[in-house]
């Protein structure tokens, strides 16, 4: 009888290596716990791995592989006050594949803070306009995913930062004012450190991205039609 390929799975070892870091933030310890790292890098790059080949069973991505997809560990410290030279938490990224597909899919491990995550972080001005656009014209559709059931479930409400007045050249009164403000459009859910070492995070994490999915499927057709449906 052939053996059954368990789920992937984030290891408590990964957990208990980020609070070594934490507690010993130095090159030098770092060094001598090398392979140590290497080998907890190993299982998220197995963890990531399983997400990409579920991603790809309805979407297309770019990133050719769960290694590709994780952030080096090492911080960049060269315009931070904090010079701790580690990272203590595990992370990547997804991307979706041509122009058609916008929207990213990403991953967070920390003890305390884990999270997946998606959307857009940082829109380009003429992205912005875009978007703010198709939502002055009709906000119908973008309404209708924010409120459906599966969308609260897993993200409660679209997240990001936001205007305190109103964006340049729409009125206060406007009555979608409230979507109008944001300026990253983030979907969010956090774990418990329990969750996400038990066996159902890795289905959990999937049907997570899988939800965002619709809420992508809208943002790429605003940012690649007008607001008459004719593709720019």
């Amino acid at each position: 009888m052939a053996k059954l390929h368990s789920k992937p799975q984030v290891h408590s070892s990964s957990l208990d290596f980020l609070n070594q870091i934490n507690e010993n933030n130095n090159r030098e310890w770092f060094n001598a716990h090398k392979e140590e790292f290497q080998k907890e890098q190993g299982f998220i790059e197995d963890f990531a791995d399983g997400l990409l080949e579920a991603l790809n069973i309805d979407d297309v991505i770019e990133t050719p592989s769960g290694k590709k997809s994780v952030y080096r560990i090492y911080r960049d410290t060269r315009f931070s006050k904090d010079k701790t030279p580690y990272k203590t938490h595990w992370s990547g990224s997804f991307r979706r594949a041509t122009k058609y597909r916008r929207g990213g899919y990403y991953y967070h491990i920390e003890k305390g803070n884990s999270f997946i995550a998606g959307g857009f972080w940082g829109p380009s001005a003429q992205d912005l306009k875009q978007i703010r656009d198709h939502i002055a014209f009709d906000a119908t559709t973008l309404r209708e995913i924010l409120s459906d059931e599966s969308f609260v479930e897993s993200f409660e409400t679209l997240k990001g930062d936001q205007l305190k007045t109103m964006p340049k050249g729409f009125s206060l009164e406007h009555e979608h004012i409230d979507l109008l403000r944001y300026k990253q459009f983030l979907l969010v859910r956090h774990f418990t450190d329990e969750e996400v070492l038990s066996e159902s995070f890795f289905d959990e994490a999937v049907k997570t991205f899988k939800n965002m999915r619709p809420f992508f499927d809208y943002m790429s057709e605003v940012l690649t039609t007008d607001v008459n449906g004719i593709e720019i």
